[in-house]
């Protein structure tokens, strides 16, 4: 909704956009610009191509008709060369393939020169094994593109891959902005923690100005961090969960016995539920979620419990309430 409002797609009820200090709409005064004048591309889900138009036909749609026609074949054998398809100008969409579509789709949409290119969710369409290839492809092609480049996704990992800064929505409320490292090493709020798959969250308690209590864990922790008065939960990611194999680690400080409640796999790794302090009385008595590569599970596995757990206190995450 968002997308289709800065486009022109869709009228706000209320409220402002404002394009590098170019009002587009302002329900105030009654500035709406219209879609032709907003200088914005689009790349949407489905990519929308014309059926009854060619390749070339569809690059060529949003271009100015004032411009020569030299001058139109010239921007889309650039644009068409800049995602390796000029052999397939003359082709038409149902004759190509949902990464090949994409990147048409990409070339129309960049080839008005727009001040801003929104994207909305480009590979969700496409099957697994293309997403990779056309991701990467997307980023090389954008490295020249000198606008703003708008992308939504569900998907925190390309998020992650794709983009600098981002932008956290909950309901419609922007609750983090900023550089990408920064929103996810260090989310503020246990909202930006979950909703950057932060898997591990528990009520907190401070007990002095570097240690805390993580109820729903059943342990105290020491912090790097000083404990803000504002901290009502403690985190720390799946990933960064980490075991120790030496005898002289169980009495380091965030060190703790663990018991295997049950595991999940997934294509690359494992993830681990884990009941601190004592066995699990079931698979759904746990603490903790851990993710492993395979082989460190290959490793860890067989070897006798309780395991021991390291809660590396460079990577709690210490949060307040939204």
């Amino acid at each position: 909704m968002i997308l289709r409002c800065l486009a022109g797609i869709e009228t706000p009820d209320a409220g402002r956009i404002v394009l590098n200090g170019r009002v587009l709409f302002d329900s105030e005064t009654g500035i709406n610009v219209p879609i032709c004048d907003r200088n914005i591309g689009i790349l949407f889900q489905n990519y929308a191509l014309f059926p009854h138009l060619t390749i070339a036909q569809n690059v060529a749609f949003g271009l100015h008709q004032k411009l020569p026609p030299e001058q139109i074949q010239e921007i889309v054998t650039q644009q068409l060369s800049a995602v390796h398809l000029e052999t397939l100008a003359e082709r038409y969409p149902h004759e190509l393939s949902g990464g090949q579509q994409q990147r048409v789709a990409l070339a129309r949409a960049l080839a008005s020169q727009p001040e801003v290119l929104l994207l909305d969710e480009p590979f969700s369409a496409l099957d697994t094994h293309l997403r990779d290839q056309i991701e990467r492809q997307l980023i090389d092609r954008l490295q020249d593109y000198q606008g703003v480049t708008l992308l939504v996704t569900h998907n925190l990992d390309e998020a992650y891959r794709v983009c600098h800064q981002l932008l956290v929505l909950d309901g419609g409320t922007t609750i983090a902005h900023g550089p990408k490292h920064n929103i996810f090493e260090h989310p503020q709020t246990v909202s930006v923690a979950q909703l950057t798959g932060c898997k591990n969250i528990s009520p907190a308690l401070t007990h002095g100005p570097n240690q805390i209590e993580a109820r729903h864990w059943q342990c105290v922790l020491q912090t790097v961090e000083p404990v803000s008065s504002n901290l009502t939960q403690i985190g720390i990611r799946a990933h960064q969960i980490n075991f120790q194999t030496s005898p002289q680690a169980s009495s380091a400080p965030n060190t703790f016995p663990c018991w295997l409640a049950t595991t999940s796999e997934t294509p690359h790794g494992m993830t681990l539920y884990l009941k601190l302090h004592r066995p699990p009385t079931n698979e759904r008595d746990y603490h903790l979620q851990a993710e492993v590569l395979k082989d460190k599970w290959s490793s860890l596995k067989d070897q006798p419990l309780p395991w021991t757990v390291y809660l590396d206190p460079l990577r709690l995450i210490l949060l307040e309430a939204d």
